[in-house]
């Protein structure tokens, strides 16, 4: 049972989640696509986080994800300059959407708050 999920399909990002949740001792699984991230949310996770850059429709992932959990954290990140996505992303059920560069800076807070 993860206390983190995640879309994404960067293999940059997915090794500094992975490294940075191993630091904290929270647990993360990845998917890199909508069905495989539905197929991880039935350990009913604390925190789940997309990338709204991500090939695997990120947006209709994260409409699925409130149709199944209307109270689960969700966190996603894009580009600073997408704020039209960012808008697109809050409408269907973001609870935050930081740009890139302040996911990365606040990754250890936003794992962290998802610790039992």
């Amino acid at each position: 049972m993860s206390s983190v999920v995640a879309l994404m399909d960067d293999l940059f990002f997915q090794m500094k989640l992975a490294e940075t949740a191993k630091q904290l001792g929270v647990e993360v699984k990845v998917a890199t696509n909508g069905d495989a991230l539905m197929g991880l949310m039935t350990g009913a996770p604390k925190l789940v986080i997309v990338d709204l850059n991500a090939r695997g429709q990120p947006l209709q992932a994260i409409e699925r994800v409130r149709q199944n959990n209307k109270d689960v954290r969700v966190v996603a990140f894009l580009s600073h300059v997408q704020t039209q996505l960012a808008a697109q992303a809050q409408a269907v059920g973001c609870t935050e959407v930081l740009p890139r560069s302040s996911f990365t800076q606040n990754l250890a807070a936003i794992l962290s708050a998802s610790k039992d």
